[in-house]
């Protein structure tokens, strides 16, 4: 079973779509993160959860 550690991070309502899109965009390319849940509220703010797997290295013993 894969590990994920995860980052919420708060659109507020003024961000345009197009600008949302941007930072997460950005979020996914250089911190290879993905999209795991997005909430958009009444008040127009968003809520957005991103993922990441963790990738553990194996000691080498010799």
């Amino acid at each position: 079973m894969p590990e994920y550690e995860f980052v919420n991070v708060y659109v507020p309502r003024g961000v345009s779509r197009k600008e949302a899109a941007r930072l997460l965009t950005d979020h996914a390319e250089y911190g290879h993160w993905e999209l795991d849940r997005l909430s958009l509220h009444t008040d127009g703010s968003r809520r957005v959860r991103l993922r990441r797997r963790i990738i553990r290295q194996v000691r080498a013993t010799w």
